[in-house]
């Protein structure tokens, strides 16, 4: 049994005052920030994932316990960034162009979270540029892209056009995902890999940056 089994399981559950409780009081018995990210946090994420993909979960839990990890990592941040701990890697995502849907670009910032990296948001309707000029500030590893219309897909190919033109293009690694979208379609607009729900993102996501 380890002393993090609860934590996990809150996650697990959803039950995001009991994590902060819990996350609190590790912080005060002075527990490494990094253990309890490692040992309570992530792996309770993980196991909110395999359950969504597999058919257990569906959004609505995966949002309950995506609000519950968030507690957590809200208290742990400080610590964490105090004791230099690097994140993975940093994600830049956002959905494209045109298209204004982002509960699958939510649940994928908060997959990627609960598995460590950095994410930082660029909301919806983002043009290709705006997506470059993100990804030059936060020294981004991996971009994101995400779209549910068959309208906004072509915008994807002119975001990792934009990139090319930019000369930014061997930099980043650009993943997408979305209901109309294929393995065929990143291979043909040249990205670099797509994933079909958000737990694969996070698979996908650490195989690109080699984790």
């Amino acid at each position: 049994m380890s002393q993090y089994d609860e934590l996990r399981e809150c996650i697990i559950s959803g039950k995001k005052a009991r994590v902060g409780e819990l996350t609190q009081q590790f912080l005060d018995e002075d527990k490494v920030a990094k253990e309890i990210l490692d040992e309570g946090l992530i792996p309770g994420m993980a196991v909110v994932g395999k359950k969504f993909q597999e058919g257990e979960y569906f959004i609505p839990e995966m949002l309950l316990s995506a609000r519950a990890l968030n507690v957590g990592l809200d208290l742990l941040k400080p610590h964490l960034e105090a004791s230099d701990v690097k994140p993975v890697a940093t994600v830049v995502v956002g959905t494209v162009k045109g298209d204004i849907h982002d509960i699958g670009k939510n649940l994928v910032s908060i997959m990627l979270r609960g598995g460590g990296f950095e994410v930082i948001d660029a909301g919806v309707d983002v043009s290709p540029n705006k997506f470059v000029e993100m990804a030059k500030e936060a020294n981004a590893d991996i971009i994101g892209l995400s779209a549910l219309l068959t309208t906004t897909m072509p915008s994807m190919l002119d975001t990792v056009q934009a990139f090319e033109t930019d000369g930014m293009r061997d930099k980043v690694k650009i993943m997408i995902g979305g209901a109309p979208l294929t393995t065929e379609y990143a291979e043909k607009i040249g990205a670099d890999g797509y994933a079909a729900n958000a737990s694969l993102a996070v698979e996908m996501a650490k195989k690109l940056v080699g984790v």
